[in-house]
């Protein structure tokens, strides 16, 4: 009977279990890019579009534009259709496809710039051409995220960006409380239906065999006269 209590590692296994599909289907979530780039150093335009629903068959090209400061009108500087293509002298091998390889199905539309130099500053905007393949039909939509970008010479850390930080690890730490809680929870749940089981089988197990016993007998007497007796005697002994 042992063997049906469950442990706390399977109880733990199959809640890590349980997270983790969730988090595989819910893996697309849109993040802001970060907007503050160092002169010299490398830097990550980011642009997600999760597509809302994930059991539609989709493709899509990514293009990006690029504004600098004083500009009227944005500069197709990039396009990704199956392989990136530099559009602009300007960022002429200095930008690299940093967004999604596996699949035309393209979420993250992100791009990474080499060498940030000042004249860099500026906006970037970046659309993601989605085409929508259903039963009987198919759907196109266009999508715009833009990234107001400053370069500066040293790294400096906002208290935005500290607060963001703080709030991160608070959140961290408060999902991992909540987890132990509920693997404690239903550790305790299982592991009490367990013992009950086991204690009424323990019970069924001592409990002593019953016997019961039945003798009948019966016996006719006839008299050839006018006088005819019947008696039937019946004994039952239960034994415990």
């Amino acid at each position: 009977m042992g063997r049906n209590i469950v442990s706390l590692e399977q109880v733990i296994f199959v809640l890590l279990c349980t997270l983790g599909v969730g988090m595989c289907r819910g893996a697309c979530a849109e993040v802001d890019s970060d907007t503050e780039a160092v002169a010299g150093k490398g830097f990550k335009l980011g642009c997600i579009s999760c597509k809302r629903r994930s059991e539609v068959e989709g493709s899509a090209t990514v293009d990006w534009f690029f504004r600098s400061k004083g500009q009227k009108d944005f500069e197709h500087i990039y396009n990704y259709d199956e392989e990136g293509s530099i559009k602009s002298f300007q960022f002429e091998d200095r930008l690299d496809w940093f967004g999604s390889r596996q699949s035309n199905d393209i979420q993250d539309a992100s791009i990474f710039l080499t060498n940030v130099t000042f004249n860099d500053s500026g906006t970037y905007r970046c659309r993601v051409n989605r085409l929508l393949t259903y039963e009987f039909y198919e759907y196109q939509t266009k999508i715009f995220k833009e990234v107001n970008l400053t370069v500066v010479g040293k790294a400096t850390r906002g208290t935005a960006s500290i607060v963001s930080e703080v709030m991160m690890y608070v959140a961290i730490i408060g999902l991992q409380v909540w987890l132990l809680i509920e693997m404690i929870y239903c550790y305790r749940k299982i592991s009490a239906a367990g013992e009950e089981a086991l204690r009424e089988a323990r019970k069924y197990s001592l409990q002593p065999p019953t016997h019961t016993h039945t003798h009948t007998h019966s016996h006719s007497h006839s008299h050839s006269l006018t006088h005819t007796h019947t008696h039937t005697h019946t004994h039952t002994h239960t034994h415990t």
